[in-house]
């Protein structure tokens, strides 16, 4: 389907099968979009016998595209509020959130601000602050971006908006005004359960991300630190990550 907000399109999928039961939300990172997911909501929907909602943010996917690459620094605060909107379009009152890196640092913010509609977070590989292993690892993909095949990778994907979301996620992070960027302070807003998930090798971020989070947040709160993994614990050790989510999904 097609969700319009403020006047441009977004591309969604909503399975809606288990009547009165929660809807798991997945917010994709910042290169990413609903057909990278591939199978995984599928698994987890069948797992936990959850309704999901799969949405391309704008410029990702299938939606419409991004008028400039030039993102302000509060870009995920206000990605937080489209995904506000998107719950009320469909008349969503408990969401599950599911973000990985950028959708995760969402996640944590939409469970700040709207905790009339977020019932739960899982947080995979958020962000709450800028740390240097995460700049590191952005220069690293530039490098990528131009010297090997990653944008043709990309285009699959993206198509002819390639590269205006590469560059609005890579300039607006390695940007000086950037490195202040903070959502620490919306922490103790959230209240609802917590699950942060994280591999122990993460090339963009420390563990010191997840133990700030559970420090500052007000509900119950757990974390999954998965050895010998990377940023993408979905991908990377996909039955691990399911179980949990399994398990602490189990009484909502």
């Amino acid at each position: 389907m097609l969700i319009t907000i403020n006047g441009k399109n977004l591309y969604a999928e909503h399975h809606n099968e288990f009547k009165n039961r929660p809807t798991i939300v997945f917010l994709h990172d910042s290169l990413g979009c609903v057909e990278l997911w591939r199978d995984f909501p599928k698994k987890i929907a069948d797992a936990c016998q959850y309704n999901i909602l799969i949405y391309d943010r704008l410029g990702y996917g299938k939606s419409d595209t991004m008028s400039t690459s030039n993102r302000p620094v509060n870009y995920l605060e206000l990605e937080a509020v489209v995904l506000d909107h998107i719950l009320e379009n469909l008349n969503i009152q408990d969401a599950i959130l599911f973000g990985h890196s950028d959708g995760g640092s969402i996640a944590l913010i939409a469970a700040a601000k709207y905790q009339n509609r977020v019932k739960g977070v899982i947080c995979e590989a958020g962000h709450i602050f800028v740390e240097e292993i995460t700049l590191k690892g952005i220069h690293e993909a530039v490098h990528a971006y131009q010297n090997t095949n990653l944008s043709i990778k990309l285009q699959k994907y993206h198509g002819d908006k390639t590269e205006t979301i590469f560059k609005a996620w890579a300039e607006t992070w390695l940007r000086d005004d950037f490195r202040n960027w903070n959502i620490e302070h919306l922490l103790p807003e959230i209240k609802c359960p917590l699950l942060f998930i994280q591999g122990e090798n993460d090339e963009y971020g420390t563990l010191h991300q997840v133990e700030r989070t559970i420090e500052l947040v007000k509900g119950k709160s757990e974390k999954q630190i998965i050895p010998n993994t990377g940023h993408t614990p979905h991908k990377e050790a996909s039955d691990s990550v399911i179980e949990k989510i399994k398990a602490f999904t189990a009484n909502f």
